[in-house]
């Protein structure tokens, strides 16, 4: 047994360097000193709610202080992160808690726009074991916007701002991520302790990261996902960083904090890219900015080749395309600092991580080259999963012998980078949220005037692609295009609901009866 918590790399930080800024949010500036204790402070309360080491602790929060002091709080108290998606509705929050068996649960309260601790109370209260709900919300002294329901702020209040740190197993489970499969509904990736810290510590061999030259990261990606978490939190703390928090990710506000803050390390989905280089056009100083910026990394989806040169003609960088999975820490490959870049490439396995192409069979495909073999992806390696929570089928069918099957094709060329061909699994990413059809169709085919749905992507110049159903009615059924993006837009999360809808009397179909989704479009 190897004693080893996440919360060591803040803890570590407050150690070493109190006084560093840890997180920048406009004018809010804490301390590696302040965000500790305050994490302090969750861990107390959890522990006298009864919190035990091993319980599941929900968090629904953008990209705010408050996500990591409740993080490294759970952490601290033994207890397992599980974070939710800002734009899950009720009941697909409810879903969460109960399939990852949270006893308690942190929400923001949101906005009139977004309001997330409408949407997380809704789906507390449908579920049975989840005993403690706290909301977050923006200002400390804030009453609680839901009556009757206890702040965080107020139920941290009396707690000690120390705490002796539960010492967990390296192999016990910190995070869950919730990724969804081709199964429908979303499963639980269960990640050690073991596989988030070797996944943020990553950062000197990838990009030289330093504690004595700490990099100040612009945190645009939802920490609530993989790469934002690991790669903008944890990456950034391991090496005694600065995190510039952006909740909402737009061109200029993010170009402005580039400046203002001194970024000098940027990381974000191919439609930021393209988001940055069209502001530009406003008379930005591009040359203060090109001084600051160190390294820019980007994952997601495939980054075009435009984009690319655009990209480092501007800013005097070159972008490194990265790949991952939830499943996998999130980061599996990498293109290589201070290498020229290969547009389309996922560059090279990180330290520490083996890949290679399989078939069905997983039996490995030969012949890297131009036109090598195409093959699925398999990882092995230190950011490997544990497997998917309460799901050993679902396990046993990605994970042989320390292996994980991704779904994702793939081929190779002669120096070894891998470059993406398809993704197997149909999957749709959304301005860098992935979408999975079938987790779509399901709910569809819940709606009265459905009789079969296919959900596809579409291409779309702002979001990369965009999501389509093509929807057979049931006989007699009445319902406009407009009436089921309305009804879908209620039911799902924002990313996830159609915004086109096309109705045919019939789907092409394989003998078998598998909708042929390629003669969609």
């Amino acid at each position: 047994m190897t004693t080893y918590n996440l919360a060591t790399l803040l803890e570590d930080g407050a150690a070493s360097y109190p006084d560093r800024t840890a997180i920048v949010l406009g004018d809010t500036r804490l301390s590696y000193a302040e965000v500790d204790t305050f994490a302090n402070m969750v861990a107390n309360l959890l522990v006298s709610r009864g919190i035990r080491p091993g319980d599941k602790v929900a968090l629904t929060c953008p990209n705010l202080p408050y996500f990591t002091v409740v993080y490294f709080g759970i952490l601290k108290a033994g207890a397992t992160v599980v974070p939710l998606n800002v734009l899950l509705k009720g009941r697909e929050v409810g879903y969460h808690l109960a399939d990852s068996d949270a006893k308690a649960y942190f929400c923001f309260q949101g906005t009139p726009e977004l309001p997330m601790g409408e949407a997380g109370h809704a789906g507390f209260n449908a579920t049975e074991g989840c005993e403690h709900f706290f909301v977050i919300t923006a200002g400390l002294g804030d009453p609680s916007p839901i009556e009757g329901v206890e702040t965080m702020a107020q139920a941290m209040g009396g707690q000690p701002g120390t705490f002796e740190t539960v010492a967990t197993d390296e192999d016990d489970t910190a995070v869950i991520l919730y990724t969804s499969g081709t199964t429908g509904q979303p499963k639980g990736a269960e990640l050690r302790h073991r596989n988030m810290r070797d996944n943020a510590l990553l950062g000197e061999p990838l990009f030289g990261a330093e504690a004595a030259k700490p990099d100040t990261y612009l945190c645009v990606l939802p920490l609530f996902h993989s790469f934002g978490q690991t790669v903008c939190q944890n990456g950034a703390f391991a090496y005694g960083g600065t995190v510039v928090m952006l909740p909402r990710f737009e061109a200029h506000a993010a170009l402005e904090l580039m400046l203002k803050e001194r970024i000098t390390f940027f990381a974000g989905v191919p439609t930021m890219y393209w988001g940055l280089l069209g502001a530009l056009e406003d008379g930005v100083d591009v040359s203060a900015l090109r001084d600051n910026l160190r390294v820019a990394v980007a994952g997601g989806s495939a980054l075009p080749v435009e984009v690319h040169k655009e990209f480092e003609k501007r800013f005097g960088i070159t972008i490194l395309e990265g790949y991952g999975l939830s499943e996998t820490s999130p980061v599996a490959s990498f293109s290589r600092y201070g290498q020229p870049a290969r547009p389309g490439s996922i560059g090279l396995p990180v330290p520490g991580v083996e890949m290679k192409l399989i078939d069905p069979r997983w039996q490995e495909v030969e012949g890297p080259g131009e036109h090598g073999e195409i093959g699925e992806i398999a990882i092995k390696g230190h950011n490997v999963m544990k497997g998917y929570y309460n799901r050993p089928e679902a396990t046993e069918e990605v994970i042989q012998d320390g292996w994980f099957r991704s779904g994702d094709l793939a081929r190779r060329d002669e120096d070894g980078w891998y470059y993406i061909v398809d993704r197997s699994k149909d999957m749709i990413i959304r301005g860098g949220y992935n979408v999975y059809p079938r987790e779509i169709e399901e709910v569809l085919l819940t709606h009265p005037a459905v009789s079969l749905a296919a959900v596809i992507g579409v291409p779309d110049e702002s979001h990369g692609e965009e999501i389509k159903a093509v929807v057979i009615k049931a006989p007699g059924a009445e319902i406009t295009e407009a009436e089921l993006v309305a009804w879908g837009k209620e039911q799902m999360a924002a990313y996830k609901y159609p915004r086109h809808v096309e109705f045919v009397d019939s789907l092409p179909m394989t003998s078998t009866g598998k909708i042929l989704k390629r003669e969609l479009s």
